[in-house]
């Protein structure tokens, strides 16, 4: 072979392998395009999905981190769900209320209004509760008032029509059976010997919770305030669906006619007003 024809295989092999080279560098180049495709495409999908999950609300910490103060609203104390406090079941004809699929799914369609009024109780209970722990005699009426109107507003966070004091707090005293609301400058102080009745609201989106309690600094009144108590209870106990008003009102009338009180050497037999 001679010179030349060795030149020209040795060109020719040179030019083989760079175009050998060339292929393998555009299949990587391609492989590594595809790689990047694929985990571009995995990242979307990554974020989709990130997008789509949302945060679960963290658990407040209830009515323990309440204030002396009343300052921290039911809304952070419990950011998912309200207590549902006492749930009485359905009985007899009533009970399909709760087995029927029908019933139950036009009760969930009250999930809202229920969700308003459980967050409007939640507030009467801490504000009760701060109330009867400092209502004492010596305290005026004005002063109490504010006191249960303000501390309901922070906890409800008061805007408007939305949410609020149900209606002005009554308080009233001895013969005063109900319904009596201080004024501005009302100045009528509780002496250790009275009677007193609060009554006070909260509303959520105009659905109201109301309670009342009575108070008495005076043991020989404890058994007035037992006899209210039981026959509350009994209230509660007899009400339900379908049950007449007339019913209930006299099993609390039973009750309460079935307490009497000693005042001054004389048993004085209670009765409902």
């Amino acid at each position: 072979m001679s010179t030349a024809e060795q030149a020209t295989g040795a060109t020719e092999e040179l030019s083989l392998l760079s175009i050998a080279n060339e292929a393998n560098e555009v299949g990587k180049d391609s492989d590594n395009e595809s790689n990047n495709e694929a985990e571009a495409e995995a990242g979307k999908k990554k974020k989709k999905n990130k997008k789509r999950t949302k945060k679960k609300k963290k658990a407040g910490l209830g009515a323990a981190g309440q204030t002396d103060t009343l300052s921290v609203p039911v809304s952070q104390l419990f950011p998912v769900s309200y207590p549902e406090g006492e749930i009485c079941e359905y009985t007899d004809d009533n009970r399909k209320r709760t087995t029927d699929e029908e019933m139950r799914a036009k009760d969930r369609l009250n999930e809202k209004q229920i969700f308003d009024l459980r967050r409007a109780a939640e507030v009467h209970r801490q504000v009760r509760r701060h109330a009867q722990r400092v209502i004492r005699p010596g305290m005026d009426l004005t002063t109490i008032a504010d006191m249960i109107e303000n501390g309901t507003r922070t906890l409800v966070e008061a805007n408007g029509f939305e949410s609020g004091i149900g209606f002005p707090t009554g308080l009233s005293i001895n013969h005063c059976a109900a319904h009596y609301t201080p004024n501005a400058g009302d100045h009528v102080v509780i002496q250790n010997d009275d009677v007193l009745k609060v009554d006070f609201g909260v509303h959520v989106n105009g659905h109201i919770i109301d309670s009342a309690f009575t108070m008495s600094w005076n043991d020989r009144y404890a058994p007035l305030l037992n006899a209210v108590k039981d026959a509350t209870n009994t209230g509660i106990r007899e009400a339900g669906i379908d049950v007449r008003l007339c019913d209930v009102g006299a099993a609390i009338q039973e009750v309460m006619e079935s307490y009497e009180i000693e005042l001054n050497g004389k048993t004085i037999p209670i009765k409902p007003i």
